[in-house]
């Protein structure tokens, strides 16, 4: 297994902390990982994304230039990231938010409903959780769900973790659907 990952979408979305998470999880599974955020200009509302790769074998280069997965939050980013999916791979958009499908025919298209999952479980900003959730159920062999649950008390700040219960319903909840 050699998934290269990015994830997309504006500052806030938790972006970058969805791609670390992911990253701590596989590790503790004893999975090579490699995780490059980027952000835009500003910081909350800007462009965020992570580059990601978690592997059985040793990373030889952490960059992504034709992602194997990409998750993307927003519409500019689906504008931005469907174009360099690896033909086979897998995009997965936040059709809460993205207001047209992916053109490509080429790879596989989730639609999922991030942020209307997130707040039927009880929060306005956890849609990054319902996305790691559909994935790692689409991919397990990524990470579990008990070791991306398990990842949250690292992944999380202090301050932040409060959220965790409500994080893990998300997460779950995506994961089921």
């Amino acid at each position: 297994m050699h998934e290269r990952i990015i994830i997309a979408g504006f500052g806030g979305q938790g972006v970058i902390m969805a791609g670390k998470l992911l990253c701590i999880a596989a590790m503790n599974e004893k999975k090579y990982v490699s995780h490059i955020p980027s952000y835009g200009a500003e910081m909350r509302g800007g462009t965020a994304n992570c580059s990601v790769v978690i592997s059985d074998k040793e990373i030889g280069s952490p960059t992504v230039p034709k992602p194997t997965i990409v998750v993307v939050m927003n519409t500019p980013s689906l504008t931005k990231f469907e174009p360099i999916v690896k033909p086979g791979g897998l995009l997965i958009y936040n059709s809460s938010l993205i207001d047209r499908k992916p053109e490509r025919t080429d790879i596989t298209v989730i639609d999922l409903k991030a942020n209307d999952i997130s707040e039927a479980e009880g929060s306005d900003r956890a849609a990054n959780m319902a996305a790691i959730g559909k994935l790692i159920a689409l991919k397990p062999e990524i990470a579990s769900l008990d070791s991306v649950v398990k990842a949250l008390d690292v992944a999380i700040s202090a301050r932040n973790r409060k959220h965790n219960d409500v994080n893990i319903k998300v997460l779950k909840a995506a994961h089921t659907k």
